[in-house]
């Protein structure tokens, strides 16, 4: 018997048993879109990640301060590092967590004490009033600046520009409403309010700079700025090197790129899982066939059915079995993943490769585990398999 008529017999077979076959292939099915669904999940959060690194700008550095004990950098720090050569701007941060009252409303938010150039340095935008000025540093005004998710969550749908909210008791006027940035890392760059930098470090009571963002002139001077950066912090702080780090954007970048693989990979592994379960019961099913048609073994090898008949037999059934629930496992991931995208929001970035290898080795698990039951159909003893009640 050749393949064409080997697989219509297993169709038939398959469409005798309807119940019995969609419960087989369920579990390809599950897993097929599972792989899909997962890994379009982990590559479409690690693109919009990169998108929204990207949008800070490719001259960017950042300087984080982890051991404040032994770093202490202050503001006339900060001139050091604005006189470094290829430095365009800069903007020292001063954060904590405060809690903010408005009327009923109050909400715990990250704090960030910065300067007026922050604005140009993270590249924000205020979508009502202004943002922080020099002359609110210098004259520690009590006002504020607050994030698109904060300021919503305290007034609602009304200006608070004009307004004022009540930060850890004290009163601060709001300037300005950021417009919405989104988020990234796992943290809402709107669910923050932004004060003068010297309000700030009156208010957490420390004169320590946490963060500073550095500005290079152009993408081309980072690495000198970086490299630059890097020789001031150890002229002030000798023996310090594990207390603070410098980073940039590229930096950034490769570390979630890294981590975000990492995921999609292990997310993909545990939905592989579900195919091999999957096999398991198309193993099972088959052997079940097997002795269910034990006597039509036994009537093929009697008219002359050869042992190869009987083994591609079964074993084109089995892979027609994961064939289908692959195919049908690829059409559910596309529209789950849809689904996600348009119900949820969530950022889904399809992969052609990883849906054609989880369908081809859908096959490749129907012909592992179907290679041991129509081995042994076609093991049969022809006058024992007559005989089989």
């Amino acid at each position: 018997m050749g393949l064409l008529p080997s697989i219509k017999m297993a169709w038939r077979s398959i469409r005798g048993n309807k119940l019995r076959s969609f419960l087989t292939m369920l579990g390809m099915i599950i897993g097929v879109s599972s792989v899909i669904v997962l890994v379009s999940i982990g590559r479409g959060s690690s693109e919009q990640v990169t998108s929204q690194i990207n949008q800070l700008g490719t001259n960017l550095l950042t300087v984080n301060v982890m051991n404040s004990d032994e770093v202490k950098l202050t503001v006339e720090d900060m001139n050091k590092f604005r006189e470094l050569s290829g430095v365009k701007d800069i903007a020292p941060i001063v954060s904590g967590r405060v809690n903010v009252k408005q009327g009923t409303a109050s909400a715990q938010v990250s704090l960030i004490g910065t300067t007026a150039s922050y604005e140009a340095v993270r590249d924000v935008n205020v979508s009502s009033g202004r943002f922080l000025s020099d002359i609110d540093i210098e004259y520690r005004q009590k006002i504020v600046v607050l994030g698109a998710t904060i300021a919503q969550t305290l007034f609602g749908f009304g200006d608070p520009v004009g307004q004022y909210v009540q930060i850890d008791g004290t009163s601060f006027k709001v300037v300005g409403v950021l417009a919405s940035k989104g988020g990234s890392l796992g943290q809402s760059g709107d669910d923050v309010i932004l004060m003068p930098l010297s309000t700030a470090q009156r208010l957490t009571k420390t004169m320590n700079i946490q963060t500073v963002y550095i500005q290079a002139d152009k993408a081309s001077d980072v690495n000198f700025v970086m490299v630059e950066a890097k020789r001031l912090l150890a002229h002030l702080f000798p023996n310090n090197e594990d207390s603070y780090s410098v980073f940039n954007q590229q930096d950034l970048m490769e570390t979630v790129s890294s981590v975000a693989d990492t995921m999609t990979l292990m997310l993909g592994g545990i939905a592989g899982i579900s195919l091999l379960v999957g096999g398991i019961g198309i193993m099972n099913i088959m052997l079940v066939s097997v002795s269910e048609r034990t006597k039509e073994i036994g009537i093929r090898k009697a008219v002359g059915a050869k042992r190869r008949h009987i083994l591609l037999q079964f074993l084109v059934e089995a892979v027609v079995l994961s064939s289908c629930g692959g195919a049908i496992g690829v059409v559910l991931g596309f529209g789950v993943g849809q689904v996600l995208k348009s119900v949820m929001g969530m950022t889904i970035s399809y992969s052609p490769s990883v849906s054609l290898l989880a369908f081809l080795f859908s096959l490749l698990v129907g012909v592992v585990f179907g290679v041991f039951p129509a081995n042994k159909a076609a093991k049969l003893d022809p006058i024992q398999a007559l005989r089989y009640e």
